[in-house]
């Protein structure tokens, strides 16, 4: 239990009106602490909570107040006249971006209640949040290549360049973009993420350019693409050593002249996107292969990111893993709980052929499984296996498992580094085969 002080509630109004003021101010007899500015004076704001007074200025320039939230990471209400709140739009807006709303005028019991319990909520969320290092030393961890790959993180982020990131699967890839965009000067815009080896081919130049109503069967409505949703922020490629000739030559137009058509569409559309790729595929090999364009691979690799294996950061499993444990403490609504001796060296031994995205599994599973006051290897799944006794047969589970794991390595041997080969030896589609690769962490 928490016995310190109780930590003063601060508040931001933002446009303040003559009664939100006035709402201030009988707050501010209430203890609290109350500062206001205007929407484009905001900056980095030292208050638990903000309350925005919506006006129709602000509907018109949506972004603004978007950009607002975002950049400020403060829970938010939103105080309307009633008239406001009819218009169109305006109350999806509403519930999609701001913790609570109230009309103009207040009603003073109900707005000092409210206002209280979200202030409340504010502070919990940001202990929470600030009981330990930010997500990017959590990703990262504290060894000397941890280090570099931070430093490289902050000097090539504020740009705009392409970005290629290389590594196993499971090693941060996507982590490394989201840090790249959350260090931006877009990171008030979206960062859209894009798996082009999950998404089935047929559906691909649909996902990525979106479509017209009527371009095609089905298209019962216009689709707004992943790239012009991006608009404004980051695109993020996953496994783009996937994605089909056809499709990287529509992306490398899209590169060269930053515009795009929707599939049945008449006209460009510009867009304004940084892209960052990642794969784990050896791109140069699939070149010479003829399985991916040379001027694409130019184009995404202007500068370069590789990720590091996390059997060659032993230095950063604890940390990590200790991160992963806190994180899943309110998940599975458990107490906290150490790792033993015997689970550290257990951790520090394991080769993590699956990397930081199996670590995650494995502390998952030791936070639901661990009966005692610390997590053991066994909770992990790492401690040591006995051989099965000679005529003891195994369960028809086990042999299922053993055969799913046999038949992906052999089909991953037969055609390295080519989902779509692998997929089709074993006449499954590539998302199921994602999938497999997962539950088995492989790769």
């Amino acid at each position: 239990m928490d016995l310190s002080a109780p930590r003063a509630r601060r508040l931001l109004l933002v446009d303040p009106c003559e009664e939100c003021l006035a709402l201030g101010q009988r707050l501010v007899k209430d203890g609290w602490e109350v500062h206001s500015a205007a929407l484009e004076g905001v900056g980095m704001p030292d208050s638990d909570l903000g309350l925005l007074r919506l006006q129709t200025s602000h509907v018109k320039n949506l972004k603004k107040v978007k950009a607002l939230i975002n950049a400020t990471g403060m829970q938010w209400v939103v105080a309307l006249p009633h008239a406001l709140l009819v218009e169109p739009g305006v109350a999806k807006f509403i519930a999609e971006w701001f913790l609570d709303y109230h009309t103009l005028p207040f009603d003073h019991s109900r707005v000092d209640i409210a206002l209280g319990r979200a202030c409340g909520m504010a502070h919990l969320r940001t202990r929470h949040m600030g009981s330990g290092p930010r997500a990017e030393q959590f990703v990262f961890g504290n060894s000397e290549q941890a280090r570099h790959l931070q430093r490289l993180i902050a000097r090539i982020a504020p740009t705009d360049t392409p970005v290629l990131i290389r590594g196993e699967s499971g090693s941060g890839k996507e982590l490394i973009a989201q840090a790249l965009h959350s260090q931006s000067l877009r990171r008030t815009g979206p960062f859209i993420a894009v798996n082009c080896g999950a998404i089935p081919e047929q559906l691909i130049q649909s996902e990525l350019f979106g479509h017209e109503k009527g371009a095609f069967t089905g298209a019962h409505q216009r689709k707004i693409g992943r790239i012009e949703a991006a608009d404004g922020g980051t695109l993020f490629l996953d496994e783009i050593g996937d994605l089909p000739m056809e499709l990287q030559a529509n992306l490398l137009r899209f590169l060269q002249e930053k515009q795009i058509e929707r599939v049945g569409g008449q006209h460009t559309i510009q867009v304004d996107v940084r892209v960052l790729a990642a794969t784990h595929v050896d791109l140069e090999a699939a070149i010479a292969d003829g399985r991916f364009r040379e001027d694409l691979y130019y184009r995404l690799n202007v500068l370069e990111i590789r990720t590091t294996p996390l059997r060659e950061r032993v230095a950063d499993i604890l940390p990590m893993a200790r991160h992963f444990a806190r994180l899943y403490m309110a998940e599975i609504g458990r107490r906290p709980r150490n790792f033993s001796a015997a689970a550290i060296q257990a951790m520090q031994r394991h080769d993590w052929p699956g990397n930081g995205r199996e670590l995650a599994n494995r502390v998952r599973r030791g936070m639901v499984l661990a009966d005692g006051r610390e997590i053991e290897p066994a909770d992990l799944g790492l401690a040591p296996t006995p051989s099965q006794p000679q005529g003891q047969l195994a369960s028809l589970e086990q042999w299922v498992l053993r055969a799913e794991r046999q038949a992906l390595q052999t089909a991953l041997a037969h055609s390295p580094g080519n989902m779509s080969q692998v997929a089709e030896h074993l006449k499954i589609s590539r998302p199921t085969l994602y999938r497999l690769l997962r539950k088995h962490q492989i790769r």
